[in-house]
């Protein structure tokens, strides 16, 4: 057999389990749908949590739709370093225009940890009044409904953390879009993929809503602060002690802003490192989440395998419309369905580059990334 020929059988192997997988994310989809939201109304106080760090990108909508939410009880805590932050004035402002709902502003100074964030959080923690925390990103934006559909599910006393997913809305970059068509084909894929076949072991990023005692429970955020991927840890961490997890029916939008290539260049392998240092066996799996390059790899290989891409194309289509459709109805990809393609050999290509190197840069910083998922500032 010639060296070409085990190339082709090897490819077609793999090409074989990412077909696997399209199917896999078809029926974690289906399975997402088919949960049962407590349909009792709870009005636990909830306390949400919003580090701000600047004027992004639509950042007024995104706080306005928390000042408007129909949960009976809750506060909103905002933490930025100084008073002199441009977002302290959209918020004082946003504070006058909603009187109705409590607010505060912490100022957090310079963090004296390497996760920003985290810091923040810890600060707005020890402030809140409520147990029930939602943690939200500054790029976030919901309808008012969004509190009350956390508290039912919260209603269940056994639920420690939840994750909201995500509808990826980018701004005007091209690059910008083609990462929100991976984040709604793609990423909430695994993720569901993942729920179906161990449970919600982990958590990730932009909103996530916990008990006070659950992240205690864990070391609390001067332990989560060492993380890279602190959200990522929080879940999994309390799952490990027993605590629940899950992913919420509750279907937020991350509005992920404009960004040339360069700096969604960075961004996107900052964002492949890090996964590799948290979940280094998950990491090497997402192989199985990009068949088109696979595919096309084989019939360079076997030009007579041509078939092979036309059935990897119709369930790359099944997968990607079963997360960006029926879980996430997302308009992006039903208008530029085309650039699923291109994205997915983007997003292969960051993932072949994600195995190389360990430093990350973030916010103008650089960091080492450890082996355990630990970073530390250069």
């Amino acid at each position: 057999m010639s060296l070409a020929n085990s190339f082709a059988l090897l490819i077609g192997a793999l090409l074989l389990g990412s077909w696997v997988y399209c199917v896999l994310t078809w029926i974690a989809a289906r399975k997402y749908l088919r949960q049962v939201v407590p349909g009792a109304v709870n009005s636990e106080p909830i306390s949400v949590l919003k580090p701000l760090h600047g004027l992004d990108e639509g950042l007024e909508e995104n706080l306005r739709s928390f000042f408007t939410q129909v949960h009976p009880h809750y506060e909103i805590l905002f933490a930025m370093r100084s008073a002199d932050d441009p977002a302290h004035a959209l918020v004082t402002r946003l504070a006058a225009e909603y009187p109705q709902v409590p607010s505060r502003v912490v100022l957090t100074g310079e963090p004296p940890w390497p996760n920003a964030k985290s810091w923040s959080l810890s600060l707005m923690q020890r402030e809140a009044r409520h147990n029930l925390l939602v943690m939200s990103d500054s790029d976030i934006r919901v309808d008012p409904h969004m509190l009350r559909t956390l508290a039912r599910e919260f209603a269940n006393p056994g639920l420690a953390v939840t994750t909201c997913p995500y509808r990826a809305v980018p701004g005007e970059s091209f690059w910008s879009t083609l990462e929100a068509i991976g984040m709604n084909t793609e990423f909430l894929g695994g993720i569901l993929v993942a729920r179906m076949l161990e449970g919600m072991k982990f958590a990730v990023g932009p909103t996530i809503a916990a008990r006070k005692q659950a992240i205690d429970a864990v070391g609390g955020w001067e332990y989560l602060q060492e993380f890279l991927a602190e959200d990522f840890v929080l879940g999994h961490d309390a799952a490990a002690k027993g605590l629940g997890v899950a992913l919420s029916s509750y279907v937020i939008e991350h509005r992920i802003g404009s960004q040339p290539f360069l700096k969604n260049a960075i961004h996107r392998l900052r964002w492949c490192r890090s996964t590799r240092r948290s979940r280094p066996v998950g990491y090497v799996g997402q192989l199985f989440t990009n068949p088109i390059p696979i595919a096309l790899a084989l019939v360079a290989f076997a030009p007579f395998a041509w078939p092979a891409l036309i059935v990897t194309l119709l369930l790359r289509a099944i997968a990607a419309h079963a997360t960006s459709q029926q879980v996430l109805d997302d308009p992006l990809t039903r208008r530029a369905w085309p650039f699923v393609i291109v994205q997915d050999l983007a997003s292969f290509a960051f993932w072949v580059a994600g195995f190389f190197g360990n430093t990350i840069d973030w916010r103008g910083e650089k960091y080492t990334l450890e082996k355990d998922g630990r970073f530390t500032k250069r």
